[in-house]
């Protein structure tokens, strides 16, 4: 990895791992706090940017005619994209109006943050980066739509594009834990489709290899390699922060309890491949599966 701490980074989006990533920046010292610039929309993520002394503007992407300051130094700067997209339709509205005003910028590298739910369902089958894409849902659609769009701009101006593919993240501050103390019934293990996820601590050494390391491009899964149920995620979540499992119902029962965006990820079931991640990024994660990332976890904590 590069340690080339002049280098300006824009961190387009800075909510948990945004925010994780700016305090690993300047905590590892791989980056000066004057070179990092957070683009945010609300004014309580400023305050918590400004308290670790970094710079941030606030920005609104939904807005398609709105310029990027003309105080920003894009060219030859990092970018990480990690802005969702927005609540509805089939497109990444956002994604456009930002590339729409970055043009014709050429940025070192940018990384977006892209979802495997990209590969919709796939009926448990394993899946790489050479799966075809199959989103099954809107909120998929927009991300496969946000990646065409980064790889068209970055292909036109012959820009390095890291898309990360990420699986459920948990850690500290990412459990459900509200929903497991308030005995929200889970789907049962028989009828629970295949998940996958990844601590974000891992998922955060993966976003500064991404950004940082010339030689890192293309596309990646991220998950642990250790998929398992849903079902499985919420009692060993359960069990770890001493809390009464969840209730058990049928995948019938569920859609009559459930709320319709829990329920459109009970009709999906994959199972992810990270080898090309840990292969090209050189990686040993440090939480490999869900037993060891939740023992790192301050559950006890966490109200999330």
């Amino acid at each position: 990895m590069t340690e080339e701490k002049n280098t300006l980074i824009y961190i387009i989006g800075c909510g948990y791992l945004g925010r994780k990533l700016l305090h690993e920046l300047l905590e590892r010292n791989l980056a000066l706090a004057d070179n990092i610039t957070a683009l945010v929309r609300t004014q309580s993520s400023r305050q918590l940017c400004a308290h670790s002394g970094v710079h941030s503007i606030a920005y609104d992407m939904d807005d398609p005619d709105k310029p990027l300051p003309e105080t920003l130094t894009l060219d030859r700067s990092v970018i990480y994209y990690f802005a969702p997209p927005p609540p509805q339709g089939e497109k990444d509205s956002r994604a456009h109006n930002f590339l729409k005003q970055l043009s014709p910028a050429r940025p070192s590298k940018i990384v977006l943050i892209s979802t495997t739910g990209v590969y919709g369902n796939c009926h448990g089958q394993w899946v790489n980066e050479n799966t075809p894409l199959n989103p099954s849902v809107k909120r998929a659609r927009r991300r496969v739509d946000a990646e065409q769009q980064f790889q068209h701009y970055c292909q036109t101006f012959q820009i390095p594009l890291v898309i990360l593919r990420v699986s459920g993240i948990y850690g500290p501050g990412k459990l459900p834990l509200k929903r497991i103390k308030a005995q929200t019934p889970i789907v049962r293990e028989q009828d629970s489709p295949f998940s996958n996820r990844i601590h974000a601590d891992d998922l955060l050494e993966i976003c500064l290899q991404a950004g940082l390391s010339s030689e890192i491009k293309g596309i990646f899964n991220c998950s642990d390699g250790h998929p398992s149920t849903m079902y499985d995620y919420f009692i060993k979540v359960a069990r770890a922060s001493h809390l009464p499992e969840p209730p058990g119902i049928t995948l019938q029962q569920a859609k009559t309890q459930l709320s319709a965006g829990m329920l459109s990820y009970m009709e999906e079931s994959r199972r992810i491949d990270n080898q090309k991640l840990l292969s090209t990024f050189k990686l040993s994660l440090k939480y490999p599966d869900l037993e060891k990332g939740l023992l790192a976890c301050d559950c006890f904590s966490n109200s999330s």
